[in-house]
């Protein structure tokens, strides 16, 4: 296989982003200042590989941290962050603490495919 048995199976279910312990919140604000303080010029970096930065009317999509600010992310790793139109991000949001609360559809092992280890 082209990627190692545990990339595809619940591993990755069980050490998913939900299980990394929250920051106190004078660290993650640290954080959030970090990602204020680039944000613009990566968008203009992300734009110039990727073509332009989405936005609606004037107004920028948000970056979202896919391993987020306050259980952490690197604010500032172009790996971490992607455009996310404002209500998707929205979905997001409000999903990533159910995931970290242990709550459904989070709780759970997802359906037998595409796992690779039954």
């Amino acid at each position: 296989m082209p990627v190692p048995v545990k990339a595809g199976s619940r591993y990755g279910v069980y050490h998913c982003c939900c299980n990394y312990p929250p920051l106190p919140k004078a660290t993650k604000e640290v954080a959030r200042k970090k990602w204020d303080n680039i944000r613009e010029s990566f968008r203009e970096k992300w734009s110039k590989k990727f073509g332009e930065w989405p936005a609606v009317a004037d107004t920028s999509w948000p970056g979202h941290h896919i391993r987020d600010l306050w259980h952490g992310g690197d604010p500032t790793d172009p790996n971490n962050i992607i455009p996310a139109e404002p209500d998707t991000h929205k979905v997001f949001t409000d999903e990533y603490p159910a995931c970290y609360d242990g709550k459904a559809p989070w709780n759970t092992v997802g359906p037998d495919l595409p796992y690779t280890d039954n």
